[in-house]
Formats: C-alpha cells, sequence, structure tokens
C-alpha cells in the first residue's frame, strides 16, 4: 500500500507518519521509485502501536523509542526487556521531598520482607520512595500501614500479567506483550481502581452509611 492508503487504514495524518519515520519510530516504506513508497502490515501494526503507547499510554516520542528499542530486541530475555520497558516509561521524579532517606529504608524493608529479587537501583524503587516520603511530609504516615495490603494486591497483578504474556509462543510477540502490557497496563490497573473505588465509596457511605457512626442519635 502507498503512504495514503496507510493513512487511511490508521487514522494517522500522512505528515505524522513521514515524521515517525524520521525519528526512527516508524520503519520506512520499501522504495518503489524514487518519490513513492510501498508498505504493509507490519507498519499498519507499527503505528497502531506507536499511538497506543502515546495516546493512551501518554508516552513521549523519545519514550516511545525507548520502548519500542525492547520490543526490536527480541534476542533479550522477557525478563531484561520488561526491565528496559520499565526503566523507559517511568520517568524520574520532579521532586525530591525531605524524608528521602527514611522513604528509601522503608520502601528496602518492603522489599527484603516481601522477598522480592529486585534491584534498588529499579526507577521504582525511587518513585515509591519518594510517594511515601511525600504522605509523610502531608501528615499522611499512616498510609504505611496498608502497604502490605497494596503488596498483596500487586503480586496478584503481576502474576497476572506475566500468565498473559507466557501464552505468547513465539519471542517476538512475547516480547512486545510484555512492553504493551506494560505501559497500557499501568492505564488499565489505574482506571479500575478508581472503578473500584467508587464501587467501595457507593456500598460503604451511599445514603449515610458509614457516615456518622458514634455520633448522636
Amino acid at each position: 500500500m502507498r503512504i495514503g492508503e496507510l493513512s487511511r487504514a490508521t487514522g494517522v495524518a500522512i505528515p505524522t507518519i513521514k515524521y515517525y519515520v524520521r525519528e526512527g519510530l516508524l520503519p520506512a516504506g520499501r522504495l518503489t521509485s524514487p518519490n513513492q513508497a510501498s508498505y504493509d502490515d507490519s507498519h499498519v501494526r507499527r503505528l497502531r502501536l506507536i499511538r497506543g503507547l502515546m495516546d493512551v499510554g501518554g508516552l513521549s516520542v523519545s519514550a516511545v523509542r525507548e520502548v519500542l528499542a525492547a520490543v526490536d530486541t527480541p534476542d533479550e530475555s522477557v525478563h531484561k526487556v520488561l526491565g528496559a520497558a520499565q526503566l523507559a516509561i517511568t520517568p524520574p521524579p520532579a521532586v525530591t521531598p525531605d524524608g528521602m532517606e527514611a522513604a528509601r529504608s522503608k520502601v528496602a524493608e518492603l522489599i527484603r520482607q516481601r522477598g522480592w529479587r529486585v534491584e534498588m537501583e529499579n526507577p521504582a524503587v525511587e518513585a515509591l520512595a519518594v510517594a511515601l516520603a511525600t504522605f509523610r511530609g502531608i501528615g499522611r504516615g499512616e498510609f504505611e500501614e496498608i502497604m502490605d495490603d497494596y503488596a498483596d494486591a500487586c503480586e496478584r497483578v503481576a502474576g497476572a500479567d506475566l500468565a498473559w504474556v507466557g501464552r505468547n509462543a513465539e519471542v517476538d510477540s512475547m516480547v512486545e506483550t510484555v512492553v504493551v502490557g506494560t505501559v497500557l497496563g499501568d492505564t488499565v490497573l489505574m482506571a479500575m481502581r478508581r472503578l473500584a473505588h467508587a464501587d467501595a465509596s457507593a456500598r460503604t457511605y451511599e445514603d449515610g452509611q458509614g457516615e456518622g457512626e458514634g455520633g448522636e442519635g
């Protein structure tokens, strides 16, 4: 197909397609003449992947480039690809709140107690420490009392994620599934958590239930 057909098939404007090619996100088409190139279904799939990572995953062009580099390296182990994807999609903290040393110690303690095989250089370690330090800074350090509940839930989610990845027998498909699942799975988890919050709130507080207990009456 020509670039116009590729644009119609994916809904991506021609100038945007050309930009992705220049940025190295999308492979160039096969030249059929000095001014014409031919594209195939692999370009359609890659364009949809790029748009998904950007529009749903919220990644920047540079982050998408790093993620796609992981997708295009099927000779790496799934574990290494997952690490590369996490590194690409976990931005450095925008702030460094007070109390980071204590928060990092708490994260290290959590990892040790859970027996997680995680390197302390993992960007998620620092991200979690920043969150805990912020909780403490606003006087909500008691959040840490439910961290084990969060860890239990996250272990179940991680198990489900990797069981889904394992359904892909081909290595290249498995690699793509790991990366896409990591990026888009964060969006799914956030949305489902909010839905569960809405349900739990309705069950607990709707029609006044759970409110005012121990008050006048």
